[in-house]
């Protein structure tokens, strides 16, 4: 699809509405455009050209006037063609940064606007590269994306995730497939010493959570000798670094027995099998029942998926963190560890933080907070976006 900045529609901001974007932030909202006839009527996902009220260019960005978030930034020089070499030269600079950070070929490597990228997830597993394209600006660019993947990374295969709610705000329809390549699950990946045995294109998200990877290195700490209970197990990437790292046991729970298959065929491969016991349950009742029973551990990770999805699901999704500390707190031992995250990102850091403690006060403990923590760093945030960086996390000592 070939680009010419001199022939894109050009959208105007409302007065007083254009002082964001020209300070910088890569968003505009519905309501800071002047959405008249002509730029309702162009098609989802269209290249247009940004500017302030006075004429001022702010930019080339992708439009949608069907969505809240209207457009979105890719570049702040208008003249700036987007096509093959404007992606691959965004993931060059990606790829760069996280070559810095990782040795071995593991990690997300482009993480949407904090990458340049608007709508776009890549997750880099060796030869295998997991995408999401979540906005109609990159899907109707897919071809040249992938082609400028191809092109610096020379991947064996691109598995396209794109199920997610954002590609349903954008009007897009909902798909799981190999793009280029073959795929042939489960792949291997190794993360902080451990391999893992993972499936890009039925597993959650992308297949696998590199967010947590430095607070799984963290937890670990904490395993030499101790019994270890790590709820929503998922693949175990918890709970299988905490093995290596001199746990004598652990308990994985998880509601979804493919999850816990994938983390037993990986406990398998790292040699702690034996350490290993899988249980499939809810982890709600489950906590009840191993208090009840008298089980306690000396490493407690809890690591839900998202409670709040929305606004509304915020005031159940505090609830929910304070029961889930009360619970976790009550089944750690005496000066054990309790490591407890949230990725929900409608849940504000001080607000888990609080619900956090709330809940080990209800279960009577008295704690010291040794960490609180977000997502690895190949997960940066834009400045403009603080809301991105939705991965929160303690680590707590309780006496």
């Amino acid at each position: 699809m070939n680009d010419d900045p001199n022939t894109r529609p050009a959208i105007r901001l409302l007065p007083g509405h254009d002082k964001r974007a020209a300070s910088g932030h890569p968003w505009v909202f519905s309501n800071e455009v002047a959405m008249d006839a002509a730029a309702k009527a162009l098609p989802p996902g269209t290249l247009v050209n940004l500017s302030s009220t006075n004429g001022k260019s702010v930019g080339v960005a992708t439009f949608n006037p069907h969505t809240l978030v209207a457009a979105r930034i890719l570049h702040r020089d208008a003249a700036t063609p987007i096509g093959e070499d404007f992606f691959a030269a965004r993931i060059e600079h990606a790829l760069r940064m996280r070559q810095k950070l990782y040795a071995e070929p593991f990690y997300r490597l482009i993480h949407a606007e904090a990458d340049g990228l608007p709508g776009v997830i890549v997750d880099r597993y060796g030869d295998v590269l997991s995408c999401q394209l979540n906005t109609a600006g990159i899907a109707l660019r897919e071809a040249e994306f992938l082609d400028a993947l191809k092109r610096v990374l020379n991947p064996q295969t691109i598995v396209l995730r794109n199920d997610t709610a954002a590609r349903t705000l954008e009007g897009l329809a909902s798909e799981d497939r190999v793009a280029f390549g073959t795929l042939a699950p489960p792949i291997e990946i190794i993360e902080n010493g451990a391999r893992f045995l993972i499936d890009p294109l039925a597993g959650q998200k992308t297949g696998w959570f590199f967010d947590q990877r430095e607070n799984r290195a963290l937890a670990a700490r904490f395993a030499p000798g101790a019994r270890v209970l790590d709820a929503y197990c998922y693949g175990g990437g918890f709970g299988i670094v905490a093995a290596l790292a001199g746990a004598t046991h652990v308990t994985a729970v998880d509601s979804s027995q493919s999850a816990l298959d994938s983390a037993a065929a990986s406990a398998k491969l790292n040699g702690v099998a034996d350490k290993w016991r899988a249980v499939r349950a809810e982890v709600f009742p489950e906590l009840d029942k191993r208090y009840g029973q008298g089980d306690r551990f000396e490493l407690v990770i809890v690591d839900p998926p998202a409670f709040a999805r929305s606004k509304k699901d915020l005031g159940p999704a505090l609830r929910g963190y304070r029961k889930l500390a009360r619970q976790a707190a009550m089944v750690t031992a005496k000066g054990g560890a309790l490591f407890i995250a949230s990725c929900s990102h409608q849940v504000e850091v001080e607000a888990f933080a609080n619900e956090v403690r709330r809940g080990v006060q209800d279960a009577q403990r008295d704690a010291r907070i040794l960490a609180t923590t977000g997502a690895a760093p190949d997960h940066p945030v834009h400045p403009f976006l603080p809301e991105s960086a939705y991965l929160k996390a303690q680590l707590l000592i309780l006496d």
